[in-house]
């Protein structure tokens, strides 16, 4: 359920909220104020106006219902709209989008979201240079995103779903002015610090996970082809890439936390350090599932042929219970699993406690040779404790768990370096950008243990 920041947000309006449910309309025009009141009205949501401020007493409305009241018959269908202040002139599902590039100095000249039959797009004058336009565009863009230049002006096309559309424009949302002149993995981390500060917003503690799971299922379901919870409660997704003739790799984060988190709680950062003010962070392990949904957005830009499984797990903190219950028909055909929820930064863990391996020398091996060429020489195989990767190897499955960044975990003293996590999110990243030199690996590991079962001397010592 969205807030109605968001709902205000994604749907076109430049309005702040000063307080929970309590916004300034300073900025806004008189025509965009008296659409959303009477939006408002027909939605029967109690809500006043005093003083340039909107309050509202009232739980949000559903997106669905909200689209319902906004998309009267034939609005938007001129398309051509040189003056884009007015809400109301604009397509409904690209509104959120213009409204948010005028705002950012790239001043539109028309739009339309596609109405479902084509792509949608936006067109922006030339009063702004190349490079910010594509430092924008670049850092919101899932692969979705096309930037033409003409002699007159610029062109961005979405080829996306309509909800898509609203997503984008929350992301614009949250991009500073200041910051096009930077590069896009600037604003990226920017958007990557912002995901991680509200994942933490959001209680689930074990057995009381549905929030944070249905807050993962909107946030992904524009990037995967299918998305379900199974019967034990777990959230698990499939994306199949150009033809999936590649290898299919599991992306594996778990949706509890150790404890509720503390009441009226803070988050205290210094630095790039995370804390708690009261309890524990939560960063086991809401920082694996920043780190999992920021790839499942980057994973369209690459040319990685195959699929990506999602599971995210229940109960991970009281045995491992979610993972234990995944049908193992889901498991079938996954060649390697990435799991995130280790501790620190640079550990690659391969088995548990030494005891009971997860992976081949050889799959560790290259990731490790991926961190180094990606400037990343100090991840390093070792071994680590019990985790959902346990139950990944026990299917046969290629395996190996993480660092997320966290320190602590489980305790008040909890801490979180973002620079860590985020600098996972481009290791995975990498992983996938040398599908190739991976699916040899795995070719490889299959080949000995084929060339290992065969021979004479494994099959007298098991007869």
């Amino acid at each position: 359920m969205k807030t109605w920041n968001e709902l205000f947000i994604r749907h076109g309006w430049l309005i702040t909220e000063a307080k929970e449910n309590q916004f300034s309309l300073e900025g806004e025009t008189a025509e965009n104020i008296k659409y959303l009141t009477s939006s408002l009205e027909k939605a029967r949501v109690d809500h006043f106006l005093i003083s340039g401020h909107l309050f509202i007493y009232q739980a949000p409305i559903s997106e669905e219902k909200w689209i319902d009241i906004l998309d009267f018959e034939r609005r938007g269908r001129t398309e051509n709209i040189w003056e884009q202040a007015d809400i109301s002139q604009l397509d409904t599902y690209i509104a959120g989008i213009v409204r948010q590039l005028n705002s950012l100095g790239f001043e539109t000249t028309s739009s339309c979201d596609g109405h479902s039959i084509r792509s949608a797009k936006a067109v922006v004058k030339k009063t702004k240079n190349i490079e910010q336009l594509i430092t924008l565009v670049t850092a919101i863009n899932d692969g979705s995103i096309t930037l033409r230049e003409s002699e007159r002006c610029y062109t961005i096309n979405f080829r996306c779903s309509l909800p898509q559309l609203l997503n984008y424009a929350e992301e614009l949302s949250l991009i500073d002015c200041s910051t096009l002149n930077e590069d896009s993995e600037a604003i990226k981390k920017g958007h990557f610090n912002t995901l991680l500060e509200e994942l933490l917003s959001i209680n689930g503690e074990s057995r009381n996970e549905s929030k944070i799971r249905s807050f993962i299922r909107d946030y992904l379901t524009p990037f995967v082809d299918h998305i379900t919870e199974d019967q034990y409660g777990n959230l698990l997704a499939e994306k199949t890439f150009r033809n999936g003739n590649g290898p299919t790799i599991l992306l594996n984060a778990h949706l509890d936390t150790f404890e509720a988190f503390a009441s009226e709680r803070t988050i205290v950062k210094d630095g790039p350090i995370w804390s708690s003010s009261n309890g524990i962070l939560g960063a086991d392990d809401r920082a694996g599932i920043a780190i999992l949904l920021t790839v499942a957005k980057f994973l369209p830009q690459t040319h990685f042929n195959g699929k990506v499984k999602f599971v995210f797990t229940v109960e991970e903190e009281i045995g491992l219970l979610g993972a234990r219950n995944v049908n193992d028909y889901f498991l079938w055909g996954v060649d390697a699993a990435l799991v995130v929820d280790r501790r620190g930064k640079g550990d690659i863990v391969t088995s548990c406690y030494g005891a009971f391996p997860f992976c081949d020398k050889a799959y560790s091996d290259f990731i490790e040779k991926v961190a180094s060429d990606s400037g990343m020489p100090y991840w390093k195989a070792t071994s680590g404790g019990s985790s959902d990767t346990k139950i990944w190897a026990e299917h046969n499955i290629q395996s190996v768990n993480l660092s997320a960044g966290y320190m602590n975990e489980h305790t008040d003293d909890e801490t979180l370096d973002i620079e860590a996590s985020y600098e996972v999110t481009k290791l995975v990243e990498a992983i996938f950008l040398k599908s190739n030199e991976l699916r040899a690996t795995l070719r490889e590991i299959n080949n000995m243990k084929r060339n290992i079962n065969r021979s004479p001397l494994f099959r007298k010592l098991i007869t």
